[in-house]
């Protein structure tokens, strides 16, 4: 990367993949990635490889999560270089798989973007979910798709959080973006959610296009959530759930919650109050693939990133 009159001059997108079914009970992204494998003609733009790709085959044949291991938390370093064989878990095989086909991870070959199809069924709506808040071209590209569909909505969540930022399958690109639509439950498929989804990767590869063709996109502000804290449910000393996510705050993603606000209802009908230090904005709450990763929900904080002018080098 490059300046130049302050614009930064980036590489050209010219390898771009869709990843749908990383978990296969997200019918979303499976239902467009198989669509688009039979006919792509949707999803190709001039001078650009549009390439669909269905990540995790065997648990979309079962509709379920994953097979042996989350594979949206395989792409790790130690997992990457580990002797591939039969013995490692089926979701390690397919990332050392996917990584040397869309990568090397964090090499010159890897894929320019990758977009990860995910759904969830929770009320966050449409989110794109960056990965990096130094990542110029993502934060240009939401910007071009947030104003796209104006009126409608589309958040970003950053996740860049030491501890709980995970190693996602399109991290493999050199520029990762997650997709997330909701609510919709594991195993169904609903119109709206497909629909939102769609019209989201259009302009996504819109954007990739007349980037391509020499557009430069001027100095935008981009209001983002920033992962802050992972909530879990109140256990008791065996590990148990005691507690609910509180009505008040049950559909209620990316509003605000205030200190002392009603967070969890116990079984018995008790009320438990956020005890934090500020306002902070809940989102993938009561998620229902989080209950085995003891997670109720995330906080975020609100914040507004300036990305700098770009166009290709």
């Amino acid at each position: 990367m490059s300046s130049y009159n302050n614009t930064a001059r980036l590489t050209e997108a010219r390898r771009v993949a869709i990843f749908g079914g990383t978990h296969g009970n997200e019918m979303s992204g499976v239902t467009l990635v198989n669509l688009w494998m039979k006919n792509s003609d949707e999803i190709q733009r001039k001078g650009v490889e549009a390439k669909p790709f269905i990540t995790n085959p065997k648990a979309v044949e079962k509709c379920t999560r994953y097979v042996d291991t989350d594979l949206n938390r395989a792409f790790t370093p130690e997992n990457l270089s580990a002797p591939a064989g039969d013995e490692l878990p089926y979701e390690v095989q397919r990332a050392q798989e996917i990584n040397k086909e869309f990568g090397p991870k964090g090499s010159p070959e890897a894929y320019d973007v990758i977009f990860d199809l995910h759904n969830t069924t929770s009320n966050m709506g449409c989110t794109l979910i960056l990965e990096s808040s130094k990542d110029l071209f993502n934060l240009q590209m939401m910007n071009y798709i947030k104003k796209a569909i104006a009126p409608a909505s589309c958040l970003v969540l950053l996740n860049e959080h030491p501890l709980l930022k995970y190693s996602t399958s399109r991290s493999v690109a050199k520029h990762p973006v997650g997709l997330e639509v909701g609510p919709q439950p594991q195993g169904v498929l609903r119109s709206n959610i497909f629909e939102a989804m769609r019209v989201i990767l259009k302009h996504a590869l819109d954007f990739i296009e007349l980037f391509n063709e020499g557009m430069e996109f001027p100095s935008c502000t981009v209001e983002v959530f920033r992962v802050s804290e992972r909530i879990d449910y109140p256990r008791d000393a065996n590990g148990n759930i005691i507690a609910m996510v509180h009505p008040n705050l049950q559909d209620c993603d990316w509003e605000p919650l205030n200190p002392g606000d009603p967070m969890f209802q116990t079984f018995d009908g008790k009320t438990i109050h956020y005890q934090g230090s500020g306002t902070v904005y809940p989102t993938f709450i009561n998620e229902a693939a989080y209950y085995e990763k003891q997670q109720a929900f995330v906080t975020t904080r609100r914040e507004t990133l300036v990305a700098s002018a770009i166009r290709k080098a």
